[in-house]
């Protein structure tokens, strides 16, 4: 027999009975029913039960073990007796007789249970992730994820891409987020950077004549952390093709994402149809780029109704420059109690509230009124206007947010999802999909009025160079974003190939020739001498996977994730430098006051 185990702690059925078997594994929990010792012993394909009673030569031994220690035990299989059947594990229909146990590996006392889903604070769960790993919920995330990559990559292949490796330590590249530096022990004073993404590296593969590239590929970004984004590195789904366009990349990304959330969502819908909705219209209908179109709510612009109105802040507010105001329907919202707690929503983002206008059977029967401050501010026939163009009736509401749509925008989509959610509105067991398209290609810093680069600065300008004579705000990018259930899952471009346009958008955003010659120079070299149109796009595993899962939280389904604070509590990292370390970088720390 095997040093250690014969079968798994999934593999015994009814058939065995009688067999003598050997089993190793973790003591998920020790049961005493009236001096019968029962063990729940788990590995990592499932559980086994196994129990002792005092006529057992190893009845002494079991006594002694306690919660996941390792153990191995030999016995003998028995059926279970009908009654006592478990028909929630394989296993549940034996039980193993213990002959003989030998403990191979003791534990200590546990700083959090791995048997039950108690809620532990993270830090505690961080520090001791190893043993938080062996818990089932967090065990099954890294399974369905370790699942979901080889379908990625075997859906690839099967589509006629080739899987390529590239280089983890690079130079510095503007990919919209901090580098982390590594500074160089042969080159003093000189700092390598861990990729952000292998964005320069995989269009080289194109200029190199490989036609569809993907990696499954590592990304590091010093970032600030929030729920569904690591604040130190994750992992993508690389793509990109030569000689396409950009409806080629959605036909090829497309059944590969589609084909995933319908193989592991557990029998949740996946839509089939993915509109392209243009990031302006987006933003106004959705309040976000990454619109959740499980919520069927769209914004509208009122403006009109409110100018020279009798409510005086909205009517005032459209005299400045840039201002509108925008609508959130709320169909079944019509009651004040559910206008006044949407209101209380709205204060507690940081806004002043939200106006509200609400229908209802009018209170002397002659048929349907408005109700509401904003109702008696602007009169009958605006506010019949009002619901005439939002197509509202009796029991509904609608709530405005006014100013400049930058200042308000994410608070009013954060509004429409509330919304969506309070009236049951919002679709569940549903995946929905939307591609977001025609990104502008630059923006400008309000505070400083510079001119930047919104999206990714390698993409190609619709209109080529004749667009990029005009003003840069109004230059849009062949860039793309796939949203699903309000999260970005996938970004991309077709790219900027030709030098002369590369030089002259990176002009527009304040880098010089120069500059674009030391910091891209391998790409610029790469692209005088044969570069093809070329496109693709990066999905994002970690996020994908949490949806499938169903969870709020990207840690959930990281392996050895970093805490809010980009911190290893396992690990110890980050850690302070040797002097001897120091010394060998020629660096020296300069201590904070």
């Amino acid at each position: 027999m095997h040093a250690y185990r014969s079968h798994t702690c999934a593999e015994l059925t009814k058939a065995h009975a009688g067999q003598e078997v050997r089993l190793s594994g973790w003591v998920h929990r020790v049961r005493d029913h009236g001096g019968v010792l029962f063990i729940d012993l788990r590995d990592h394909y499932g559980m086994t039960q196994v129990l002792a009673d005092p006529d057992s030569p190893a009845f002494k031994a079991v006594e002694k073990v306690r919660a996941e220690w390792v153990i191995r035990v030999d016995g003998r299989v028995k059926a279970r007796d009908t009654a006592l059947v478990n028909p929630r594990i394989p296993t549940g229909e034996i039980e193993v007789y213990i002959t003989a146990l030998d403990v191979l590996g003791p534990s200590d006392e546990l700083p959090l249970p791995v048997f039950g889903d108690l809620e532990y604070p993270e830090e505690t769960r961080l520090a001791y992730r190893f043993l938080d790993l062996r818990r089932e919920s967090l065990h099954n995330n890294i399974m369905l994820r370790s699942r979901v990559v080889k379908s990625l990559r075997d859906r690839m292949w099967d589509v006629g891409f080739t899987e390529f490796q590239t280089p983890i330590i690079t130079a510095s590249s503007p990919e919209g987020a901090r580098d982390f530096l590594i500074p160089s022990r042969l080159h003093p004073g000189k700092f390598y950077a861990l990729p952000q993404a292998p964005q320069q590296f995989k269009q080289l593969i194109m200029v190199a004549g490989f036609d569809k590239y993907f990696q499954i590929a590592p990304c590091f970004r010093d970032e600030d952390p929030r729920a569904d984004r690591s604040p130190t590195d994750f992992y993508q789904l690389d793509v990109e093709m030569s000689f396409v366009e950009q409806e080629d990349v959605f036909a090829a990304v497309q059944p590969v994402i589609q084909g995933v959330f319908e193989e592991f969502g557990g029998g949740r819908e996946v839509s089939k149809v993915w509109p392209r909705i243009a990031y302006k219209d987006s933003m106004l209908w959705y309040g976000t780029d990454k619109p959740d179109l499980r919520n069927p709510i769209k914004m509208q612009i009122v403006s009109e109704h409110f100018r020279d109105s009798g409510f005086a802040i909205f009517a005032r507010l459209l005299n400045e420059e840039g201002t509108e105001i925008r609508a959130i329907p709320a169909p079944g919202g019509g009651s004040r109690k559910f206008c006044d707690r949407m209101n209380a929503f709205a204060q507690q983002q940081g806004l002043p509230g939200m106006g509200y206008i609400f229908w209802r059977e009018a209170e002397d029967g002659s048929g349907m009124e408005a109700a509401g401050p904003l109702a008696k501010n602007i009169g009958p026939e605006r506010t019949e206007a009002i619901r005439t163009q939002l197509k509202l009736g009796k029991g509904d509401a609608v709530f405005f947010l006014g100013g400049r749509p930058a200042d308000f925008e994410a608070v009013a989509g954060r509004a429409r999802n509330e919304i969506g959610r309070e009236l049951g509105l919002t679709e569940e067991n549903v995946f929905r999909f939307a591609w977001i398209v025609d990104f502008p290609m630059y923006e400008k810093d309000p505070e400083t009025g510079k001119v930047d680069f919104s999206h990714n600065p390698f993409s190609m300008p619709q209109g080529g160079m004749e667009a990029l004579k005009g003003d840069p705000l109004s230059v849009l990018g062949y860039q793309y974003d796939l949203a699903c259930n309000g999260y970005e899952l996938v970004s991309g471009a077709i790219r900027n190939h030709k030098p002369e346009i590369m030089f002259k958008a990176f002009e527009l955003a304040g880098y010089p020739a120069a500059e674009v010659e030391k910091r891209f120079g391998g790409m610029v070299k790469a692209f005088k001498y044969g570069a093809p149109p070329h496109g693709g796009c990066a999905a994002g595993i970690d996020r994908m996977v949490m949806l499938l899962a169903d969870e709020q939280n990207i840690r959930e389904v990281i392996m050895f994730p970093m805490n809010q604070r980009a911190e290893d509590l396992m690990m110890g990292a980050p850690s302070e430098p040797t002097n001897e370390q120091l010394r060998e970088l020629g660096l020296r720390v300069i201590p904070k006051d």
